[in-house]
């Protein structure tokens, strides 16, 4: 079919007007051409990598003439047939833009070319990663069961194991510690609460109640006090709650976050290095010494790693139990001051013991938000 229409469009230059026919040669060949076009996908590859029109065969009266036969196209005598690509667009509805040439206009594929093979090499780059996460996480877990069956060696520092087993410990006692402290707050405030509507009561009875008039302002006037002293222990014990939520859930956190990691690159660091000794006591061919050599490498990566953070985690152990006695025994002295003032009632003591360890207490109200918040 090909060859058909391809030896049709070679004729398109003879005219045949011999019936009257308006239409002209170029016309026809064109339809034929088109149609051609829209059934092959890159028209220059047809014209470059196609049949030779010379080479080809057409039917005589494939144009309606009366005589049937083969005729070679070598002994058709014409003007050169010349296609030209602008034509066919313009025909097909296809032209170029103003100021585009068309070799422009027809190598609008490379940018499509450009982002398949970028596409190509983000899929390669996940497959890797994907790879060395498989391998890595293989040897881990093979590692990990094999030391809680006890087939496989471990590498241990008890000193620091010590350390991180004591630091685990205290953590849980001063969580203990901080939920207590937030009870003891929540109770605290509601009872400092209930006092104050107390002291309002009492006041507005001894206003109605002449014959009770000194004894209800008496008592309003002694949970007035109270009130008082207690919001001023609660800023006491606000502050406490503060410090040992901050010990607790971010300093002794921080450090238990370094010991998770240490603790990782130890697995990883023992699983590697079961790999080269297993690896070691092989066969000695080239393949394997390729292997040993890659596992050599991947050794010492976690080697220096597991060590760098054995470091991290003895450097933060040692400042966290300095920090830790510094801030426990500055808030311990805070919280025994204040309430041995308050249940004393000593008002002034326990007004010496807030500003002794600069504890600021909020004004009534402060937690409320301004008019223009609520808008």
């Amino acid at each position: 079919m090909t060859d058909s229409i391809l030896s049709k469009a070679a004729t398109m230059e003879i005219p045949i007007n011999s019936n009257g026919d308006s239409r002209t040669a170029e016309d026809d060949g064109f339809e034929q051409v088109v149609q051609f076009v829209k059934n092959v996908s890159d028209l220059q590859q047809v014209m470059v990598s196609g049949p030779n029109l010379n080479e080809t065969s057409i039917v005589s009266g494939g144009y309606g003439g009366a005589a049937e036969g083969i005729i070679p196209t070598s002994s058709i005598k014409g003007p050169a047939i010349h296609v030209n690509p602008e034509y066919f667009d313009r025909r097909c509805g296809n032209a170029p833009k103003p100021g585009v040439s068309p070799s422009m206009h027809h190598s609008n594929s490379n940018p499509s070319i450009m982002s398949e093979e970028a596409t190509k090499g983000v899929a390669v780059e996940k497959f890797d990663s994907m790879k060395k996460w498989s391998i890595n996480t293989y040897k881990c877990t093979k590692q990990m069961f094999s030391e809680r069956f006890g087939r496989g060696s471990k590498t241990v520092d008890m000193e620091l194991e010590a350390q991180i087993d004591v630091l685990r410990e205290t953590k849980m006692k001063y969580e203990r510690i901080l939920r207590l402290a937030r009870e003891l707050t929540n109770h605290f405030y509601n009872m400092v609460q209930t006092q104050q509507a107390l002291g309002d009561t009492f006041a507005d009875l001894s206003q109605k109640s002449p014959e009770l008039q000194d004894e209800f302002g008496y008592n309003a006037e002694t949970q007035r006090l109270l009130c008082k002293n207690g919001e001023t222990l609660l800023g006491a014990i606000n502050f406490f709650v503060s410090s040992i939520n901050t010990l607790v859930n971010k300093t002794m956190e921080d450090t238990l976050m370094t010991i998770k990691m240490y603790e990782n690159a130890r697995l990883e660091f023992d699983a590697y290095r079961a790999d080269l000794e297993e690896l070691s006591v092989g066969p000695r061919d080239a393949a394997a010494m390729v292997r040993i050599e890659i596992a050599q490498q991947q050794y010492q990566i976690h080697k220096d790693k597991y060590e760098r953070l054995h470091s991290d985690v003895s450097i933060k152990l040692k400042f966290l139990e300095e920090n830790k006695v510094k801030v426990m025994h500055k808030q311990l002295l805070l919280f025994h001051n204040a309430v041995s003032a308050y249940f004393a009632g000593n008002q002034q003591q326990l007004e010496q013991t807030l500003r002794q360890f600069n504890v600021k207490l909020k004004p009534p109200g402060s937690d409320k938000p301004s008019w223009l918040e609520e808008q």
